[in-house]
C-alpha cells in the first residue's frame, strides 16, 4: 500500500480530516487508510479516527492496527528533541 491513502494530522478544521478519511474509503476504494500524527496532534488523530469509524463509516471500518513511536530531530535552535508519533490504520470490514 502506498502513502497515498495516509491521512497526515495538523492545523486544519477537525472535519477536514474526518471528511479525508471517508472519501479515501468511499471515492477511492481504499481498502485501509492510515490516520498519522506527531506531537500535539496526537489526539486528533484518535478523534478522526473514532468519528470516522464509528460516525460515518459505522460498521463498515475498523481499527486493524496502532502504532506508536517517537522520532528525534534538530529544532530550530539546534536542540535535539523527541516527538511522539502515532499511525492508526482503519481497515474495510
Amino acid at each position: 500500500m502506498g502513502e497515498d491513502n495516509a491521512v497526515f494530522i495538523g492545523n486544519k478544521p477537525f472535519m477536514n480530516y474526518v471528511t479525508g478519511v471517508v472519501m479515501q474509503f468511499t471515492t477511492k476504494g481504499a481498502e485501509e487508510v492510515i490516520v498519522k500524527a506527531r506531537g500535539k496532534f496526537i489526539s486528533r488523530a484518535v478523534d478522526v479516527s473514532e468519528v470516522a469509524s464509528k460516525r460515518f463509516l459505522e460498521g463498515k471500518v475498523s481499527v486493524k492496527d496502532i502504532k506508536i513511536d517517537s522520532e528525534e530531530f534538530q529544532n530550530t535552535e539546534g536542540k535535539r528533541v523527541r516527538v511522539s508519533t502515532i499511525e492508526i490504520t482503519l481497515e474495510k470490514k
